[in-house]
């Protein structure tokens, strides 16, 4: 029997190092006496109580490290310790070192700290140093999830807001091993400056030594192959050393992973760990370890009004003091008053480094319960306004009004043409390229087409939008997982696209997001490249007997999303056959294109880029320009329940404004290219536009 006195409580606790796995109840025994059966339990309940809380503060819009720690409130001595025999059967006190180890393997501690009566043993600097980076820092995952959330992860404020907290970060750290070097305040011994002279000597060895050996072992592996195994485990190896090492100097484990992440090579490596971790650390470890701060939260150690009082004047002065200083930065670069306020609330957001802080506070007895649980209390309080406040506050808005002029028809004759095609799988690929082949680049008109893939956000914190060098293409053959091989396919096939085009440049985009809000990076890629078409394909594709089925049913709402929301035309491609057809020279395209003209915005859109194919010797046009006869009725393109009315002719604009653009543009059409015999253009009234609709009906 082995015994340990606890840090935070001075209790003793007995521990039995042969009691770890039971025999079985047939013979006895009661599982939670044993190590092993007790934290399999006491994991499954913090990740079941956390995941309720997530789906109950989901409509609140609240991010998941206020969920979590709700949840660690509930099961801790707040709530349910409240009820006899509950904490001591689930929780015991000698339980509380295993539970502990788990959550502190990877993603480590999370804490915060402060107390309203500085402890003897520490010193003033000390004090106000660890107070300070508790409410001075922000919390970057947790920032990213609260963007992304609102869909700001793309926005002006949002990037600036993402890289603003980046650089908090990092200070943070430093301030954070440095405040914890000077905590044991021993003039004698001189160990705090031994404590910063050996973290600082750490920092310069990974620099100088680790990245190296690290981008060489990378560099070993050949072209097309995957990492191999024995990398993977010498990285994650690496982490638990560099822990062990600043543990061992008096920094904090937390410090030394840290800055071996940061010295690891961007690339196909961070890629991979990040894909084999991500699951198990953001769905277990992290959730029990901020129930864990959560379950160190006595609610009843606050007794008394003043102390309350005092916990709503520090949460005010903290959010207060930070949206100020925000908002005092962005009017010395002219910045509106707004966007000073959103950007300061949102750099109130907390997670991992306060409760680092707040843990190593209460362990070196900074803290008592009390001062513990208030500032989790304040941290808790000041993120879960973040998402609120913003969401009704900021309405990002278009940046440019003139951009919504770049259409088609503006481009037609001379400038670069840009387009934006997006791409779901490798499958898309062919058809769209043979689109592209019939486009007809010029020298006075190029091609600039960006190309997007399309990837569901399945397990990485926030979406992201990745830029491709497709010069570098062929390195993208070395991919780590799925996404990434992928990804190669398709700017590989671009790429050779490209190389066998004229006047046709590529660029090649990746984003990662859900399906439900990834039409919005498409918009936000669109406005940005100013692009003035968006080609993207049909939810369904073609079977072998010439049907039509559904692929994923999510990309039929991708392309609603999108046609509601583009700030361009859009065009959605249905193959019928175009991906099969052989792929030809520029110069030897020989296509027939059929425009099909109802009137309308959308209409003059299709008219105009078929009318720039035409202009490709090997391409002939057909226009078909439907008008409404004695008996057919105009309609807007709003849902009707006639839709088996062979005398309803459906058609976008109805107005006398839309028909003179019609006839203005069909007129300028057919003055320019009258004595072009490659293109027909006929006019056909009810019968033929009946046949027409009845056989798109079939």
């Amino acid at each position: 029997m082995a015994m340990a006195t606890t840090r935070a409580e001075d209790l003793i606790v007995c521990y039995s190092p042969k009691m770890v796995t039971a025999k079985g109840i047939w013979k006895g025994d009661n599982p939670l006496d044993y190590s092993i059966p007790l934290v399999i339990l006491q994991m499954t309940i913090v990740v079941a109580t956390t995941r309720i809380m997530v789906f109950v503060l989901k409509p609140l819009r609240q991010p998941r490290v206020v969920s979590e720690i709700l949840g660690g409130v509930i099961l801790g001595p707040s709530v349910l310790g409240q009820v006899q025999g509950f904490a001591s059967t689930i929780f015991p006190s000698r339980s509380v070192m295993v539970l502990e180890t788990m959550a502190n393997v990877v993603g480590i501690c999370f804490t915060i700290v402060l107390h309203d009566r500085k402890p003897k043993s520490l010193n003033t600097a000390t004090y106000i140093l660890l107070l300070g980076v508790t409410l001075s820092v922000t919390a970057f995952p947790v920032l990213a999830r609260i963007l992304f959330e609102l869909k700001l992860i793309n926005s002006e404020i949002g990037k600036l807001a993402m890289s603003s907290a980046l650089l908090n970060v990092m200070c943070a750290w430093i301030l954070l091993a440095f405040s914890i070097a000077t905590a044991d305040n021993d003039a004698k011994s001189f160990a705090s400056l031994w404590v910063l002279l050996a973290s600082v000597g750490f920092v310069v060895v990974c620099i100088v030594f680790v990245r190296p050996a690290i981008t060489w072992m990378v560099g070993t592996t050949s072209e097309g192959e995957p990492l191999s195994e024995f990398t993977i485990c010498v990285i994650l190896t690496g982490a638990m050393i560099s822990g062990f090492i600043t543990d061992a100097i008096g920094t904090h484990s937390v410090f030394g992973a840290f800055v071996f992440g940061l010295v690891i090579p961007n690339g196909a490596l961070g890629v991979v760990i990040l894909e084999k971790l991500e699951d198990f650390v953001s769905g277990l470890l992290l959730p029990l370890f901020f129930a864990i701060s959560g379950l160190k939260t006595n609610f009843a150690s606050i007794d008394s009004a003043r102390t309350w009082g005092v916990l709503a004047f520090i949460t005010f002065l903290s959010c207060a003091g930070k949206i100020a200083g925000t908002m005092l930065v962005t009017m010395f670069l002219r910045m509106p008053y707004n966007d000073g306020f959103v950007l300061g609330v949102l750099m109130n957001a907390k997670g991992l480094v306060e409760l680092i802080v707040l843990n190593i506070g209460k362990d070196r007895k900074v803290l008592d319960d009390e001062s513990f649980s208030v500032m989790v209390i304040v941290a808790v309080v000041m993120t879960a306004i973040i998402s609120p406040i913003v969401a009704t506050m900021y309405k990002p808005t278009r940046s440019s009004v003139s951009y919504e002029r770049r259409t088609l028809q503006r481009a037609l004759h001379d400038g670069e043409l840009r387009l934006l095609v997006c791409i779901h799988t490798h499958r898309n690929v062919p058809a769209i390229i043979n689109l592209l082949e019939a486009s007809n680049p010029t020298t006075k008109s190029p091609l600039c087409i960006y190309v997007l893939h399309l990837v569901e956000l399945t397990g990485h914190a926030s979406g992201m939008l990745i830029v491709h060098n497709a010069r570098k293409s062929k390195h993208v053959s070395t991919a780590k997982n799925r996404t990434q091989a992928q990804s190669g396919n398709i700017i590989n096939a671009f790429e050779s696209f490209e190389q066998h085009s004229s006047f046709v440049s590529i660029h090649p985009l990746t984003a990662i997001s859900p399906y439900n809000s990834i039409h919005e990076d498409i918009c936000s890629v669109a406005e940005e490249k100013r692009v003035a078409l968006v080609i993207i394909p049909f939810h369904k594709q073609q079977t072998v007997d010439g049907g039509m089925e559904g692929t994923n049913p999510a990309f039929g709402s991708v392309n609603q999303n999108l046609l509601a929301k583009a700030p361009c035309s859009v065009g959605i491609l249905v193959d019928r056959g175009l991906s099969g057809s052989a792929r030809v020279a520029a110069n030897e395209v020989s296509r027939q294109v059929c425009v099909l003209f109802f009137g309308g915005p959308d209409d003059r859109e299709a008219l105009a880029y078929g009318w720039r194919m035409c202009e490709n010797p090997g391409i002939s046009l057909t226009v078909l320009r439907f008008v409404p006869g004695a008996n057919a009725t105009l309609s807007t393109m709003l849902p009707t329940d006639d839709s088996d009315n062979p005398n309803v002719l459906t058609v976008e604009a109805t107005n006398s404004w839309e028909n003179g653009l019609d006839d203005e543009y069909i007129n300028d059409f057919r003055s320019k290219n009258g004595d072009d015999e490659s293109i027909v253009y006929t006019e056909n009234v009810e019968t033929v536009a009946r046949k027409l609709l009845q056989r798109l009906g079939n």
